[in-house]
């Protein structure tokens, strides 16, 4: 069943965005590895450039994006230009 976030072609397209080592696209900051991918703020997660709930395509890989699990739920399904990290964020 596609469109499905822990199915197979999910999963193909969350490794392939990660294995790009991109920064976190929506706070411009590196994002680390080895650290718990479930829990830590600065894990790496997938975000999607236009919201699902707003139409966005889950398995289109030009919506992808990689951004920090903190950045991501912070943007929440807002769109991405009305959206900007807090300046006060500390590293």
């Amino acid at each position: 069943m596609a469109g499905i976030r822990n199915g197979r072609p999910y999963r193909r397209l969350v490794a392939a965005q990660k294995a790009l080592g991109l920064p976190c696209w929506l706070c411009g900051h590196e994002i680390p590895t080895g650290v718990d991918g479930r829990r830590h703020p600065l894990a790496f997660t997938l975000d999607h450039l236009v919201p699902l709930s707003l139409g966005g395509d889950l398995l289109e890989p030009t919506n992808a994006r990689s951004a920090h699990r903190r950045c991501n739920s912070s943007r929440g399904n807002r769109p991405a230009v009305k959206w900007a990290p807090r300046t006060s964020q500390r590293w």
